[in-house]
């Protein structure tokens, strides 16, 4: 079996990496070689057949709207609720938390909506990296792929570390106290966590069998954390005290924003569906019904759960670990914490399970392209699932799970996610409105210049809320100028292309205001981990200039070249049968 005979053609066997010398020529082409990967696009073709066979197997089409809906709720609702409710509700918005998950989830749906449109169109299993691969290009999609591979690691891990905690508290210990301290280490890393890196382990098993397999796993186990959120809700409310939901916003219209970004987090997971659309029975009917309803769902859960918990006890008293486990035992129901904590660790298992499926799909599809050594996009034959990137990806997520804090993993997700979901966005509206031959130059023009002014306006608006402004002038000038462009392009461009099947409503408002609310929420997290964000996107540059640009730009050739043999081939056979039936004509 390919998987377990690992040659150094698994990993990188393009023309350029073959000797030193081929290596040296192709650094020397960088400038000219960059150039053209940046205006490079690939076709919904290519994504759907030639890049699919690289895997040398199929995925098996097992899925249908029932196991998405609930992939995607078992996807979404876990340590996002369970924990960073407590953490924002008691630092940063007190009982406004509630808002800062509408306006989360409002954010959420609009890309919901992006991401429905290119999953039924384009089904694979590459999610955002194959749709950003088709409208903006080789280097956007590279980029979007290394924050991909990002938010796949610390997603799980930030889950993992979480499962932690509320397993204590169901021991009866506190959340931090299965953890080992290391204090010559930072004070956030100082805390290890091996059974993060134990359950972690598990999952990895459980996601390499089969998919089917974690799906009804996962349905069974989020139809038991459905009827445990309730639970918590109706029970909550018997001691609910409006008093405690006074001062409603001790914190203020910033503290609402700074939560709503790092509650972002609380709704990821819904692009694992998109990832799915390879093994959907009926992607064109099957994922608009499992994207939107998941979401649908979580996002009533989520704003329930979150009025429940502030109405139960002041917002400074939230345990910021295991909130709803502490805030029962606080009210006198101490037996109510063994069933929250249970609720909480099966909502967190199926985050991590459909996690570990749904990146390890990204990771397939990513390497069938090249950019990550070709060895990760093998698929096994048997199981019909891909081994090799699913072990590699939950590996990483182990060794980040071991050392890091939630509150690091959550910010540093927040910016990876809030960036991919906004370059979907912008791809969504090239998709619509550009197409290659059919767009004529001034269309293409105004195209560019409202996306530009969009992008600049929303972008000023976010600059002007992270410095401090409080006055209302400065939105007074960027909001109204992004409403204009947005307007402009949908009245001065028309549109290229009509969805085939389902498409986003409100073009080109929803993308458009997609891309505001998403940078705009960027706007809202720390300094240092935008600092982190840097250096992460400094070492996917290096990575890019010397591996994955060459490994990438042979692979581009190497099809073209292939395709002009096989029409070669095609007109030479066409000669031939043409030439066939005039010889005997002129024989009779």
């Amino acid at each position: 079996m390919r998987g377990c005979r690992i040659t150094k053609d698994d990993f990188l066997p393009e023309v350029s990496f073959q000797s030193w010398g081929n290596y040296l020529n192709a650094l020397r082409e960088v400038p000219a070689r960059f150039l053209e990967q940046v205006t490079n696009r690939s076709l919904e073709e290519t994504e759907l057949t030639e890049v699919r066979a690289r895997s040398q197997h199929e995925m098996k089409r097992t899925l249908n709207w029932w196991d998405l809906i609930w992939l995607g709720l078992g996807a979404v609702i876990g340590s996002g609720i369970f924990v960073l409710t407590g953490l924002e509700t008691r630092e940063s918005a007190g009982p406004a938390v509630v808002l800062s998950y509408v306006i989360s989830g409002v954010s959420a749906m609009l890309t919901v909506f992006c991401y429905t449109e290119f999953a039924v169109e384009i089904p694979v299993a590459g999610g955002s990296f194959a749709y950003l691969r088709v409208e903006l290009g080789d280097f956007v999609a590279f980029i979007a792929a290394g924050n991909i591979a990002l938010e796949c690691v610390i997603g799980g891990a930030a889950v993992a570390r979480s499962w932690t905690s509320y397993f204590a508290t169901l021991c009866n210990h506190q959340p931090d106290e299965f953890r080992i301290t290391v204090n010559q280490l930072g004070a956030n890393y100082s805390h290890l966590d091996p059974i993060a890196v134990g359950v972690i382990a598990i999952i990895c098993v459980l996601a390499t069998l089969s998919t089917k397999g974690s799906s009804r796993f996962n349905y069974v186990a989020s139809i038991v954390h459905m009827i445990i959120i309730v639970f918590v809700i109706t029970a909550g409310l018997t001691k609910a005290d409006t008093k405690n939901y006074s001062p409603f916003a001790p914190y203020g219209v910033r503290g609402i924003f700074r939560a709503s970004a790092v509650l972002f987090f609380a709704y990821l997971g819904f692009d694992a569906v998109a990832t799915m659309a390879e093994e959907t029975k009926n992607p064109g009917r099957d994922i608009p019904i499992g994207l939107v309803g998941s979401m649908v769902i979580a996002s009533a859960a989520y704003c329930l759960m979150a009025i429940t918990l502030c109405l139960m006890q002041p917002y400074s008293e939230v345990d910021p670990n295991a909130p709803f486990s502490v805030a029962f035992e606080k009210v006198g129901m101490g037996w109510a914490k063994y069933i929250v904590a249970a609720g909480a660790l099966k909502g967190m298992t199926t985050v991590l399970l459909v996690g570990a499926v749904s990146q390890a799909r990204y990771l397939t599809h990513i390497a069938r392209t090249h950019m990550l050594p070709p060895w990760l996009a093998y698929i096994n034959e048997r199981t019909g699932t891909p081994v090799n990137a699913t072990i590699v990806m939950m590996c990483g997520t182990a060794v980040i799970a071991l050392f890091t804090s939630l509150n690091i993993l959550s910010n540093l997700l927040s910016i990876s996610t809030l960036f991919i979901f906004m370059l979907v966005a912008l791809g969504l509206m090239v998709r619509r409105y550009y197409v290659s031959g059919v767009t004529t130059f001034e269309d293409r023009n105004r195209l560019v210049a409202c996306i530009a002014i969009i992008i600049a306006s929303s972008m000023a608006t976010a600059i002007y809320w992270g410095l401090g402004g409080n006055g209302w002038i400065g939105y007074m000038i960027t909001i109204p100028i992004w409403f204009l462009a947005t307007l402009s392009l949908r009245l001065l461009v028309p549109q290229a292309r009509e969805p085939k099947i389902w498409g986003v409503p409100f073009m080109p408002w929803a993308p458009s205001a997609s891309i505001l609310i998403n940078m705009f929420l960027l706007s809202s997290i720390d300094k240092d981990s935008f600092i982190r964000f840097g250096v992460w996107s400094a070492v996917l540059m290096v990575y890019y200039m010397f591996i994955g640009l060459h490994a990438s730009y042979d692979t581009v050739k190497a099809s073209r070249e292939e395709k002009k043999d096989v029409q070669s081939a095609t007109k030479f056979s066409k000669v031939e049968q043409g030439g066939g039936p005039s010889t005997l004509n002129y024989v009779n």
